[in-house]
């Protein structure tokens, strides 16, 4: 119990922004600041597994030592030892794109 609470102290909490679309027939939460997305049968369910797709690709990255060179190449900013991910301006914004195809 007491290392389960040592490792809590270790952790940072860090919002990430989410866009939830529908695709097929599942929900896919994706987050610009890592480009990682994640589905499940309800929005919900799809921010959920997003929330331990995040964790997992912290996991990761810190254990093959490629912290600096993943985030670098995301647009993340170190300044001493703390990461700064790029400012999302707008997630929710629409432009319109002419395309050559009918969609």
């Amino acid at each position: 119990m007491e290392n389960m609470q040592a490792d809590k102290a270790n952790l940072h909490e860090m919002k990430f922004p989410v866009l939830i679309m529908y695709e097929g027939n599942r929900f896919v939460a994706y987050t610009p600041l890592l480009d990682l997305s994640s589905s499940g049968e309800t929005s919900e369910e799809a921010r959920d597994s997003l929330s331990e797709a995040v964790s997992l690709f912290f996991e990761e990255i810190i254990a093959r030592g490629t912290v600096s060179e993943v985030l670098q190449d995301l647009g993340w900013t170190q300044t001493g030892i703390a990461w700064k991910p790029p400012q999302v301006v707008s997630p929710s914004e629409f432009f319109v794109v002419h395309l050559p195809i009918e969609v």
